[in-house]
């Protein structure tokens, strides 16, 4: 069940769980750990755009779109979630419970970093 929080809305593992399996382009999972993180596991076909690389490209994000972001517990996703909406993007969610309540299967490696923004919404 969904609650609020600083108005992000804060989903948990079973929406996550529904969201992920329907396989849609929308809405747009990102992880936005650190690379080291990411590597070690994440949700399968989720790509990796760190926090911190943020500021660098919020003019590109598309603010039509809807995000649910990702990180190891909900802390930096929520802190991310803020940011995005003070930068105009709405339609953001964080995944509360983070990797830490992921009890589904995991890839390692990178597999999916972000490269060009371009990337989010193939």
């Amino acid at each position: 069940m969904s609650y609020e929080l600083e108005g992000i809305e804060q989903i948990e593992i079973d929406e996550i769980k529904r969201i992920y399996d329907k396989k849609e382009k929308s809405p747009i999972i990102i992880d936005v750990r650190e690379p080291d993180e990411y590597v070690e596991g994440h949700i399968p076909g989720v790509p990796l755009l760190p926090m911190h690389s943020f500021p660098e490209v919020i003019e590109e994000f598309e603010k039509d779109k809807d995000y649910i972001l990702v990180c190891r517990s909900g802390s930096r996703s929520h802190h991310t979630a803020l940011f995005l909406k003070d930068n105009g993007i709405e339609n953001v969610r964080n995944f509360a419970g983070g990797m830490l309540a992921w009890d589904r299967e995991t890839e390692s490696g990178m597999e999916n970093p972000v490269q060009n923004m371009k990337d989010l919404y193939k």
